[in-house]
């Protein structure tokens, strides 16, 4: 008969725990092992808007550069330009994007009137430039763990007309 039988039970859970831990950490680590999407802005076409609103239907070139297809349900987005917030949108599209592929997904965009005017005074104030910078940062929901975020940024080229 054992003279501690409680001491063993605790060293068989201590056991059973650290070996669950390990495995969600191993689990874990395959998971980071996946490179991020590339994703850039290849269109913006006007929209019907509301009141004093501005509509525009982004679309966004999804590039997988992993070896499993990535699956995604819903995408948001927002768009700074010239270091101010400019315009949001979200789209509740399902899709995937094939391994070492690529999709074209349109997101719905709004700008307010006053956000379009304030912009366009500060560059008549001077800060007129051909090319304005611009950070675009969104999420695509669903997936493992709750989704996956994304975020480009570069130059915006003006028309001559500005």
């Amino acid at each position: 008969m054992l003279r501690y039988p409680h001491c063993v039970r605790l060293q068989a859970i201590l056991l059973l725990a650290t070996g669950a831990i390990m495995l969600l950490l191993a689990g874990c680590a395959s998971l980071a092992q996946r490179d991020p999407v590339r994703v850039s802005v290849v269109g913006i076409e006007p929209m019907a808007g509301q009141g004093m609103e501005a509509r525009f239907a982004v679309k966004l070139r999804v590039q997988n550069p992993n070896e499993a297809v990535i699956d995604f349900d819903g995408v948001a987005l927002e768009l700074e330009l010239n270091g101010k917030p400019f315009a949001t949108g979200v789209s509740d599209y399902k899709g995937s994007v094939p391994r070492f592929g690529e999709t074209v997904v349109t997101v719905p965009a709004s700008v307010s009137a006053l956000t379009v005017m304030r912009q366009a005074l500060g560059m008549i104030d001077g800060n007129a430039a051909a090319e304005l910078p611009y950070v675009l940062r969104g999420r695509f929901g669903g997936g493992v763990l709750g989704g996956m975020r994304f975020s480009e940024s570069g130059m915006l080229r003006l028309p001559a007309a500005f």
